[in-house]
């Protein structure tokens, strides 16, 4: 069993199971009886994104030095304790059944889920 982490909108792998967006919005224009059908998301679960303040105050970051501090307030919001415990539990399912987690970036390198999937990683989650 593993968790992919993915980006929303593109095509399923085979046996990908449950896709989650762990963005902050929806994607626009697209009807809610879309969302899986066009590959975003089965459920979505803003609780795993970065807050709003975080994502305005990254919008225009272009250097390293904006990556690494966008990293660090990011991971210090998903040390709050209920985000912790729901970490905890993707981590422990991923043994269990197959899902995906994903977001709307181009660059993995340059998004949330580059860091999520580290942090899942540092829970014991398995993570292809």
């Amino acid at each position: 069993m593993t968790i992919r982490i993915v980006r929303l909108g593109t095509p399923r792998a085979d046996n990908e199971g449950l896709r989650i967006g762990t963005v902050r919005h929806p994607p626009r224009g697209v009807p809610k009886s879309q969302y899986a059908s066009d590959n975003w998301f089965d459920l979505w679960f803003p609780n795993l994104a970065p807050s709003a303040g975080l994502l305005r105050s990254v919008r225009g970051a272009r250097s390293e030095a904006d990556w690494r501090g966008f990293s660090r307030r990011y991971k210090a919001e998903m040390a709050e304790p209920e985000k912790g415990r729901v970490l905890d539990v993707l981590a422990a399912l991923s043994h269990q059944t197959n899902f995906s987690v994903g977001c709307y970036c181009a660059d993995e390198q340059r998004c949330h889920r580059s860091i999520l999937r580290a942090l899942l990683l540092e829970r014991g989650a398995v993570v292809e």
